[in-house]
């Protein structure tokens, strides 16, 4: 299968702004994220299809975002995100093109990201990495259970398009891939790439030094567009930044412990000012020293 990509004009998302200050609960405060979101999705939700390069387009619902690729044998699609996008993706595909979607590929088996996978699954093979399947079945994802799995590399072509799916180490997941069309020179990366965003919260199932060598995997891959899971489309120099990001990261954090500052102490002093002009720096710097800070502390032995 070939991959369909386009460059497409980045699409700004509008984040919720919510200040995070020391007296705010963590939890309290992402819900109050979360529940805006959805809130959002609810009311209107916002949907568009743009061509990436050549015959591979984006799918937008909202704050979410996937790729999929029209051949003349069919049509390769990424995440579902949910059930309803799914259903609209679908009807869209069929009106305009009027081909059959005889691919599904998961990214990684986060709920928010392949839900739906039903709606596909009546003419689509699922395909995902063999622990993003034991997941979905052992969580009770709900999804359409992958039929087709692989550990490092699997290579689909359908109607002269080529989509090249990599495992290049566990880093926001165990199980999440890299899907790049080499024609096109696209590259899809969900949630361990954002594109001039702070990382997630305080890095839930995440694993630092995997993550670190897995963006210095992607850096030596070719492509041009980096087509991120959430916000606008980057480019290669966009993995260097985030990687840089998770190497001051973690530099100053360990620096900062080795000296015996403790937590409040280190979260005041690592400002990372240099990224604040990125997305959720506000909302997120915060909670990415205390996950920071505690994967190095768990790896760490003091005297």
């Amino acid at each position: 299968m070939r991959g369909l990509i386009s460059m497409v004009a980045a699409l700004a998302i509008a984040t919720p702004v919510l200040a995070h200050t020391d007296n705010d609960d963590d939890h309290d405060t992402w819900t109050v994220v979360q529940q805006q979101q959805q809130e959002a999705q609810t009311a209107a939700p916002v949907r568009e299809i743009s061509r990436i390069a050549g015959e591979v387009y984006r799918f937008r619902n909202n704050f979410h975002f996937s790729v999929f690729a029209v051949t003349p044998a069919g049509v390769i699609v990424t995440d579902p995100i949910d059930a309803e996008a799914a259903k609209w993706l679908k009807a869209e595909i069929a009106q305009r093109w009027n081909r059959p979607i005889k691919y599904l590929v998961y990214s990684h088996d986060h709920r928010d990201h392949i839900a739906g996978g039903e709606v596909f699954a009546d003419t689509a093979t699922v395909v995902a990495h063999r622990r993003a399947k034991e997941a979905i079945v052992e969580e009770k994802r709900p999804t359409a259970v992958p039929q087709l799995t692989f550990d490092d590399t699997m290579t689909i072509e359908l109607g002269g398009t080529v989509l090249e799916l990599s495992f290049v180490g566990r880093n926001h997941s165990d199980n999440s891939l890299v899907m790049r069309f080499p024609r096109e020179r696209i590259l899809f990366a969900v949630d361990f790439i954002p594109v001039k965003a702070m990382p997630f919260r305080d890095f839930p199932d995440g694993y630092l030094q995997e993550w670190i060598d897995s963006l210095k995997r992607v850096e030596a891959m070719d492509f041009d567009v980096l087509a991120p899971g959430h916000g606008p489309l980057g480019n290669k120099g966009d993995v260097v930044a985030y990687r840089n990001l998770m190497e001051e990261l973690r530099a100053e954090v360990t620096a900062l412990s080795r000296q015996g500052k403790s937590l409040d102490e280190i979260k005041k002093t690592v400002t990372l000012a240099k990224y604040k002009d990125w997305s959720g720096y506000e909302q997120m710097r915060e909670l990415n020293v205390e996950g920071m800070h505690r994967m190095v502390q768990g790896t760490r032995r003091p005297n």
